[in-house]
């Protein structure tokens, strides 16, 4: 989020990115994309999402114009490995069980946004201890509509860990060792961020 959402605490969004930035530095498949930081307002859920996909549109299409120009022998003898190729990728909202309930929760989210959300772009809803995704599904008749478009991911190790509990260790002089990559580590320390005690 922006540095304008103005949630009590928030770290501004150059050093937040700066720590996703370098917790994902060794994976070749997540990438960080720091447009929703930089915008002067917060921004809702569903202007991110298709900012995003507007995006990968762009991105598809230049690709998509380049192996049109350049297709090899096996891909012009084979029209399905060319409309493989062209394809584009679907973008999807990943969130935890936590987020799913907030639909439910009066005046919180707009239910066109939430429709267009699940219609649209599809949910990847990742259980947390003490929230049942399911029976949030249930409760929202339009959820319950669109379950094809939600995909739900159980946890088969239950983890306890959250930004919240990372930070509230820093705060109190904890160890964060080994749940977070040694360079956002080293980060935190050197730009002295969450050491303020609470």
């Amino acid at each position: 989020v922006s540095d304008s959402y103005g949630k009590q605490g928030l770290v501004a969004a150059k050093h937040r990115v700066a720590m996703v930035r370098l917790a994902v530095e060794t994976s070749d498949w997540i990438r960080v994309d720091p447009w929703e930081s930089e915008q002067t307002q917060w921004t809702e859920t569903l202007i991110v999402l298709r900012h995003h996909y507007k995006e990968l549109v762009k991105t598809h299409n230049i690709r998509k114009l380049y192996r049109e120009n350049t297709w090899s022998k096996e891909e012009e003898a084979d029209p399905s490995i060319r409309s493989s190729v062209t394809a584009v990728p679907e973008l999807k909202l990943l969130c935890g069980a936590d987020v799913l309930k907030t639909f439910q929760t009066p005046n919180l989210w707009k239910t066109e946004h939430i429709i267009e959300i699940v219609e649209r772009f599809g949910l990847v809803c990742v259980s947390r201890a003490g929230h049942d995704p399911s029976q949030y599904i249930t409760n929202l008749e339009f959820l319950n509509n669109c379950q094809h478009n939600i995909h739900l991911v159980k946890e088969w190790v239950l983890n306890e860990i959250s930004a919240t509990s990372i930070r509230c260790a820093l705060r109190k002089g904890q160890s964060v060792k080994y749940l977070v990559p040694d360079s956002v580590t080293s980060y935190i320390k050197q730009h002295n961020i969450y050491m303020e005690k609470t």
